[in-house]
């Protein structure tokens, strides 16, 4: 059975909305709620009203200073915005992230951003997926309770659906962590071959590679067989001893 997913808000603002949230999810059975350093700290006395009885969510709520942090042990992580930036990403609906994660069969994690500002590009790099509600083109404001409440009901509502066809062979994708240790290797290799010049384009340089490694995700045997061969490029090959 699939874990239920990880609902995840980025540099919330007022304690009445995080207790918002925690109402919707707990009304469609998600219970799993990570803060990335909320504005007013944490715990925050607004959000129990807010939550209406949803006390168990906020009591488990977990703290993290970085989305980098919050997601490290997740195979799959959508980010929830209007803009794909400058990011290659999937872009996908509610239902369709619902019936993706619940196929998966890998814990997933959903990304929301800051009530006034979304997800920093810097933010949205951590995401394999953007999910997009299809709004009202002319109006197209939720605010982040709505937008939860939106994603926690087809996740809830995909759990009814006849299940999707599997893979054979299929291995879920590796946490985050895991992938996090083959992009630091890679780009050590990568600083020691003198890829990373003129200074100015180190910057885009890096969040390409970033891109490029995030979009496929690998499998933990995947992760670890590419892991080996930038290792065996970074060393070189090996010297035979001579008897």
């Amino acid at each position: 059975m699939t874990e239920a997913p990880a609902i995840i808000l980025v540099r919330p603002q007022l304690g009445q909305n995080i207790g918002s949230c925690a109402r919707a999810m707990l009304n469609f059975e998600l219970t799993d709620l990570r803060l990335v350093a909320p504005r007013d700290g944490w715990p925050n006395a607004d959000a129990g009203p807010a939550a209406s009885g949803a006390d168990e969510v906020l009591a488990a709520a977990r703290v993290y200073d970085t989305v980098q942090e919050a997601v490290a042990d997740l195979s799959y992580v959508y980010a929830t915005t209007v803009r794909g930036r400058e990011l290659t990403r999937p872009v996908v609906t509610p239902a369709q992230a619902a019936t993706e994660m619940r196929g998966r069969g890998a814990r997933s994690g959903l990304l929301f951003g800051a009530e006034r500002s979304g997800l920093l590009t810097e933010e949205l790099i951590f995401a394999n997926a953007i999910l997009t509600v299809p709004v009202n083109p002319a109006f197209g404001s939720l605010n982040l309770a709505q937008a939860v409440l939106l994603a926690a009901y087809e996740w809830h509502r995909a759990g009814d659906a006849t299940p999707a066809a599997v893979l054979a062979n299929y291995e879920a994708p590796a946490p985050h962590a895991e992938l996090e240790g083959l992009i630091v290797a890679l780009d050590a290799a990568l600083v020691d071959a003198g890829y990373f010049k003129p200074p100015e384009t180190v910057s885009a340089k890096r969040m390409t590679l970033r891109n490029l490694m995030t979009r496929p995700a690998w499998s933990a045997k995947e992760v670890r067989t590419l892991r080996g061969m930038v290792t065996a490029l970074h060393n070189g090959p090996r010297v035979r001893r001579k008897e």
